[in-house]
């Protein structure tokens, strides 16, 4: 059975301390990082999780009828009574569709409360088997801490649609999935049936935040990693980005802005991180360049990734040497400081905001500066080196 993961699949390293407030779900395949809290439930694909046992699967679903009970906007509770000084990112009167949320521990929900605590309007995108734990967690006020904005007030989702990205329509769909009992009952969660849903229901939107990610076998080398699982990484990690701004591309306002998460594995030897991952990775860093050039040219639609560090989610942990990731960045990172969701949130609001208007095709590292080291300076080669360490 094809199913599609979210999650950014980012495996940088740091020690981050995640509080209930920057516990977020990011987009299915890897996402490595900070120490946060796992919670029990099994069933609930984080967005951030690898699928290793099945292929994609994304975030949640909405079953029709049931939409309707998770209203609200997104926005926060600011006014022209109450004026930040300084330059106050403002995405009011702006609406966002993030794909790939389905808990309160990954990227994805990061990016949302920051896109949120702006003044955005907020859509997600739910793996289909975990919508109803999704939606039953939003009803029942599991996640309120963690939709705490900075004023207080909480972050409200308008309305979250089910979403498979791995299917761009209903025809693409094998049998054995449509009958699957996982997603019995939901409706229109192909690519195009949800972008038709959110044209339906709101006309248009005017940021799409890409944080879906899967590797089915993300554990093996890549030598030893398998046609099919190589297909469906890239498939699930990468082609899956392609396909959502294709459709949404024509219900995009002019001027605005789309958004991927990323892993320096594109370019990076990380051992451990196989299955087809870190091509995904590159062919996604590969893809903005393009896509930045053909939505700009077409609508003024800027296209940028985020190369994000750790975050200690569910996928995370499935891959089975999260902390030592964690450790090599703490030591190894420019800045020695804990990494938490909240900072790759607030750049994605930037990036989507009127401050980021000459910025596109870009790569830019949220990730405490690893990505600009050459060596690890924990190794014993440098035991005689006077390394500076930051003793604050």
């Amino acid at each position: 059975m094809a199913t599609t993961t979210v999650s950014n699949l980012s495996i940088a390293m740091s020690r981050p301390k995640v509080t209930p407030s920057q516990r977020f779900a990011n987009v299915g395949s890897v996402v490595l990082g900070g120490r946060s809290k796992i919670r029990s439930c099994d069933t609930l694909a984080s967005v951030s999780r690898v699928a290793s046992v099945q292929p994609f699967q994304q975030d949640s679903i909405l079953c029709a009828g049931k939409f309707d009970k998770i209203v609200t906007k997104a926005m926060s509770e600011s006014s022209s009574n109450n004026q930040v000084a300084g330059l106050p990112i403002d995405l009011k009167g702006k609406r966002a569709f993030i794909a790939g949320v389905a808990d309160d521990n990954g990227y994805g929900w990061a990016i949302a409360k920051s896109l949120a605590a702006a003044g955005a309007e907020i859509l997600v995108g739910t793996w289909v088997p975990a919508l109803n734990i999704f939606e039953s967690s939003l009803r029942r006020g599991k996640f309120d801490e963690s939709r705490k904005l900075q004023d207080g007030s909480l972050m409200e989702i308008a309305k979250v649609y089910p979403l498979d990205a791995v299917y761009d329509s209903l025809e693409d769909v094998p049998e054995d999935v449509k009958t699957n009992k996982r997603y019995a009952g939901a409706k229109n969660w192909t690519v195009q049936e949800v972008v038709e849903s959110v044209k339906k229901d709101f006309g248009t939107i005017d940021i799409l935040v890409h944080s879906l990610a899967n590797g089915p076998e993300v554990s093996k080398p890549l030598s030893e990693t398998s046609r099919k699982g190589y297909l469906a990484a890239i498939s699930a990690s990468s082609y899956s980005y392609i396909s959502l701004l294709k459709h949404f591309l024509p219900i995009i306002n002019p001027g605005g802005s789309s958004l991927s998460l990323t892993y320096i594995a594109s370019e990076r030897i990380i051992p451990g991180y196989g299955g087809g991952m870190s091509s995904a990775k590159a062919a996604l860093e590969s893809d903005t360049k393009v896509l930045a050039f053909e939505a700009g040219r077409k609508k003024r639609i800027r296209v940028n990734t985020i190369s994000a560090g750790p975050l200690g989610s569910r996928a995370a942990k499935a891959i089975g040497f999260i902390d030592t990731m964690i450790d090599y960045s703490f030591t190894n990172a420019p800045l020695q400081k804990e990494l938490h969701a909240e900072e790759v949130g607030n750049t994605a609001a930037f990036l989507a905001s009127p401050f980021a208007s000459a910025i596109t095709g870009a790569v830019v590292y949220v990730d405490n500066g690893l990505n600009a080291m050459g060596v690890g300076v924990d190794s014993p080669v440098f035991k005689d080196l006077n390394i500076p360490k930051d003793n604050n």
